[in-house]
């Protein structure tokens, strides 16, 4: 049973917890603008996981064989890496991530012919994003454009896609609505790069707070947290987002800890608490949406 969970915590499960979160952020928009279909939210939010799980498997293949991660790296003081640990064998870690992104791709040809070509492109997109971020021969990763790239993925790309396939047009709303989650995902990578930027810069690494200074980084990390929340409050007064979507101000307090957190001293852990803001803050977005959807 232990290879089973060794491949299983390679794919690093704990963050598809974001991709569900963007799946049903664009199908919970498509139900308020008609009816839901259970059937086509399932096959799309499976079809996606597969795919992050096998960007994670491909990104991490390529991080241990350039070197970036190595058993003194931050990450792995506080996460499984299964492959970096010596537990499973490079090359079965590429060849089930060519699986996986597999079964995603014929998963994404059926809902591109039953649903709209469109969705063909956009998952084009998302295997070209998810399997060159630390590939060659772009690894844009290494080229300070991870933020940019998680932003767009499990923002507009995802949430617009979600969409899609519940109503076979895209969505203005859908857009401005998935930009804060969008921000607060790529913030789990600009808190990763904040903490690593000493280590990063001696791999050879470009990152964004290398570019900008870490001091820099951190009021970029916080502004955006700022914006993030300000958004959501003004578009459930002016629109598109309704009153009910000021119940995501119940994460407020949680946002206030990490913040306080990052400006004592950035935390080892500091994506992963990323993480729990953005959840909490997805969570309430999709519960705010399906409230909506009901009343």
């Amino acid at each position: 049973m232990n290879i089973y969970r060794n491949w299983f915590l390679a794919s690093r499960p704990w963050s598809f917890s974001m991709t569900a979160i963007s799946i049903s952020v664009g199908a919970a928009l498509g139900a308020i603008d008609g009816v839901f279909s259970w059937g086509l939210y399932l096959l799309t939010l499976g079809g996606i996981i597969l795919l992050h799980g096998a960007s994670n498997l491909c990104n991490d293949y390529y991080d241990v064989r350039r070197g970036v991660d190595t058993m003194d790296a931050p990450t792995s003081r506080y996460r499984p890496h299964p492959l970096m640990e010596g537990m499973l064998k490079p090359k079965y870690i590429l060849i089930e991530s060519y699986l996986l992104c597999g079964i995603a791709g014929l998963v994404g040809i059926y809902l591109a012919a039953t649903r709209g070509w469109p969705i063909l492109a956009i998952g084009i997109i998302g295997v070209l994003a998810g399997l060159s971020y630390t590939a060659p021969p772009f690894n844009y990763k290494y080229h300070a454009l991870g933020e940019v790239s998680v932003f767009l993925m499990w923002g507009p790309l995802m949430v617009e896609g979600a969409y899609f396939v519940q109503r076979q047009v895209f969505s203005l709303k859908a857009l401005w609505i998935s930009i804060p989650f969008g921000v607060l995902v790529a913030l789990v990578l600009l808190a990763n790069n904040i903490r690593d930027i000493v280590y990063d810069r001696d791999k050879g690494i470009q990152t964004i707070p290398i570019l900008i200074g870490r001091r820099n980084g951190i009021r970029l990390y916080i502004a955006l947290i700022v914006l993030s929340y300000a958004s959501v409050l003004w578009m459930a007064l002016m629109g598109p987002l309704q009153r009910w979507s000021l119940v995501i101000l119940l994460s407020v307090p949680l946002a206030q800890r990490l913040l306080g957190q990052i400006l004592r001293k950035i935390p080892l852990d500091a994506d992963a608490r990323t993480a729990r803001l953005n959840t909490a803050f997805g969570i309430l977005l999709v519960a705010s949406l399906i409230l909506e959807s009901i009343v």
